[in-house]
């Protein structure tokens, strides 16, 4: 319980990475503040789950897209807590190209904008909006997250699953972070974890990884040097780790990929020579 009277703000926690960061913060000792907005039957199980526990909470529907939504929610932390020690900022959307397909169709429209107001834009007023009420209190952190699209884009293996605007969004992330870390210094660090394919955010459990071959998920596997996918309690631990135990790590970009992004190019045996 070594975060007893610290709070966390983490939007996405109806969805599974955000759900595995918030339970881990609780576990801690953390006051939650949880914000959210679609997937209502996830949004129930969330708000049933940590409704039942004796951590603190704070949890309202807000479009972290829309700047007045963020701040009337940086109010209601204010009034409820006074201040906020943890930023995580788990939030995005992007579409799948196996299956959306590409951003000319009809059902598409407005999907450009989606992918960059969410994954970009919210992350944007949410430290915006927040860093006012983190300022002044040593120790306290931002942790980014973003997607090894950044590296790979719309390319490769990653092509079924990476669009284009997300990857150009998450790739402007690293520039917030770096940006970010200069600006709230020296009180509050501020990091980035980038994540690879995680099981339930374009791994398995998703419809896009359902609709690869099992070749292609194999592929996939098989390129990361650790041959799987990520789990999201791995991610929560990251997490936490950067948050909370990372006292002397501010500005980097770290990634959880299970080496996905080095797995293009293994290492061969060394030549005998020809002396």
């Amino acid at each position: 319980m070594h975060l007893q009277g610290k709070t966390a703000l983490i939007p996405g926690a109806s969805r599974p990475i955000g759900r595995a960061i918030a339970r881990r913060f609780a576990e801690a000792g953390a006051a939650l503040i949880l914000p959210y907005h679609d997937w209502p039957d996830s949004n129930l199980e969330m708000l049933e789950e940590f409704g039942q526990r004796d951590t603190p909470l704070l949890a309202m529907p807000v479009d972290l897209r829309k700047k007045e939504d963020v701040a009337a929610l940086v109010h209601a932390m204010r009034k409820q807590f006074g201040g906020l020690d943890y930023l995580i900022n788990n939030i995005e959307r992007g579409g799948m190209p196996i299956v959306h397909g590409g951003y000319d169709h009809a059902h598409n429209a407005g999907q450009w904008e989606l992918e960059i107001s969410t994954t970009l834009t919210a992350k944007w007023l949410l430290y915006h909006h927040c860093l006012p009420l983190m300022r002044g209190v040593p120790g306290r952190a931002v942790v980014n997250l973003s997607s090894i699209a950044a590296v790979t884009g719309r390319s490769g293996p990653m092509a079924a699953l990476f669009n284009d605007g997300y990857s150009a969004a998450n790739r402007a992330v690293s520039s917030f972070t770096e940006t970010w870390a200069r600006e709230a210094a020296p009180d509050i660090r501020v990091n980035e974890l980038m994540l690879g394919l995680i099981q339930d955010r374009h791994g398995e459990n998703t419809r896009g990884w359902e609709a690869l071959s099992g070749q292609e998920q194999n592929d996939l596997r098989s390129r990361a040097l650790l041959g799987r996918t990520g789990l999201p309690e791995e991610v929560a631990a990251a997490v936490l780790f950067l948050a909370t135990e990372a006292t002397y790590m501010t500005g980097a970009v770290l990634r959880l990929d299970g080496g996905f992004v080095l797995g293009g190019d293994r290492v061969s045996e060394m030549p005998t020579g020809i002396l």
